[in-house]
């Protein structure tokens, strides 16, 4: 068996590549991903242009180290591009930022509470605003939301 894999080197890339990406579906993690990938293409290579032992084992080493850190970097800039979208969330005081509801109670001196969906809100304004006023959320400061009428 030793011989036949010394004759034909690819297929040792090629099984350690299918059994890496094997483990990786049972495992799901993604760190045997890149070695599989790597050994599969390293295995390829040696089939198309034959190369010493230590070379294939360079290759490999650099085809996984390429394959993570490309990874990686794509994977940064899809975080970095989806960070806005979520920059929101678990903040529901941020959210309601733009909304538009309608006062249950007056305010005096500029301050009071209303009702958003099932709970309260304490809201502050610029002036007293009574009862049945259409008013837009236009910050949030702590907990408090600030409101001014449409």
């Amino acid at each position: 068996m030793i011989d036949s894999l010394l004759q034909h080197p690819h297929l040792l890339w090629l099984s350690l590549g299918g059994l890496l990406l094997a483990a990786e579906m049972l495992g799901g993690n993604g760190y045997l991903l890149w070695s599989g990938v790597a050994a599969v293409v390293t295995g390829l290579l040696v089939w198309l242009l034959p190369f010493g032992w230590e070379w294939q084992g360079a290759l490999f080493a650099l085809l996984t180290l390429l394959a993570a850190w490309l990874w990686w970097r794509w994977l940064a800039r899809r975080v970095r591009e989806q960070k806005p979208a979520d920059a929101a969330l678990n903040q529901r005081g941020v959210q309601l930022v733009g909304k538009h509801f309608t006062l249950d109670t007056a305010l005096v001196n500029g301050r009071g509470h209303m009702r958003v969906g099932d709970s309260t809100w304490p809201v502050s304004a610029d002036d007293d605003l009574p009862a049945g006023t259409p008013v837009e959320v236009v910050a949030v400061e702590g907990i408090t939301l600030r409101i001014r009428a449409r």
